[in-house]
């Protein structure tokens, strides 16, 4: 599977957040490829118990369903989770034993469940920006969850040379008040996923790397989608909505084509590392 254009959407009135369902419906289906690569060569399947950390709205706890897989999630944006709530505990099903918590990994624990043997943090903001040191005690704690030996999945952006979407990012972290909001994106050095899997205890087994372009149908639909990953949320703290929209145009406007779509050619790396 491969990304498509995305169409436009408009706000759902039932939706949590406009910002948390543009992240559901336009920008978070840009990862499938990552997904889809990360689990097949882990052979992602029935036997599969799998935790994501920064799980959002599930679409990559979905697929992995789909193989077959027992999924848990966990994320701190509650929005977010409530709309993976919507997309694997449809109202009146039993879940099929699908945990989703807010928090940290503890609060899908269940007595007498056999341990993760997978766990998976996919989300290139999760592991590229914030405290270093909090996403290692959060990765601690999720494979004190695991088997011995179980893998664990770190994914982050590739060379800024092959990631399109650079660009775009530099706009957030150009605008951010440091003093105030640090932004969530910094460019990827090239040993980051391996100095955060071993601070946090792991054990590097191996990586690679997949394309993953953002393709969208309009520069509206671009905007919104990029808006919603967080990443320029301390740019519109600190300058405001109206700057950074005009902005990001700019900066989006050489993957403008003719027909009006926008089309950023995308390398992401992946980490597989080993409690």
């Amino acid at each position: 599977m491969t990304p498509t254009l995305v169409r436009r959407h408009r706000p759902s009135s039932t939706s949590p957040d406009p910002r948390a369902r543009d992240w559901a419906e336009i920008q978070e289906r840009m990862l499938v490829p990552l997904y889809e690569a990360v689990y097949e060569r882990l052979e992602v399947g029935a036997g599969t118990r799998l935790l994501s950390l920064g799980c959002g709205s599930g679409l990559a706890l979905l697929m992995a369903a789909a193989r077959g897989a027992a999924v848990s999630g966990v994320d701190q944006d509650g929005r977010r989770l409530e709309l993976a709530r919507e997309r694997l505990v449809p109202k009146g099903s039993g879940g099929d034993g699908t945990r989703l918590g807010h928090g940290g990994p503890e609060c899908v624990l269940e007595p007498g469940v056999p341990a993760f043997n997978l766990i998976t943090a996919f989300d290139p903001l999760y592991c590229a920006g914030g405290s270093a040191r909090g996403m290692a005690e959060a990765l601690s704690r999720a494979a004190a969850c695991a088997e011995h030996g179980a893998p664990v999945v770190l994914a982050g952006w590739g060379p800024q040379e092959r990631c399109a979407a650079s660009g775009a990012l530099r706009v957030a972290a150009r605008l951010a008040d440091p003093m105030c909001a640090p932004a969530r994106w910094r460019p990827s050095g090239r040993d980051d996923l391996e100095d955060l899997a071993r601070r946090a205890g792991l054990v590097p087994d191996g990586s690679g790397r997949v394309a993953c372009p953002y393709g969208y149908a309009d520069m509206s639909s671009a905007v919104r989608g990029l808006l919603s990953t967080g990443a320029f949320d301390a740019a519109m703290r600190a300058t405001d909505e109206e700057q950074v929209t005009k902005e990001l145009v700019e900066a989006l406007h050489p993957y403008l084509r003719r027909d009006g779509t926008v089309w950023m050619p995308n390398v992401f790396r992946y980490l597989i590392a080993r409690v």
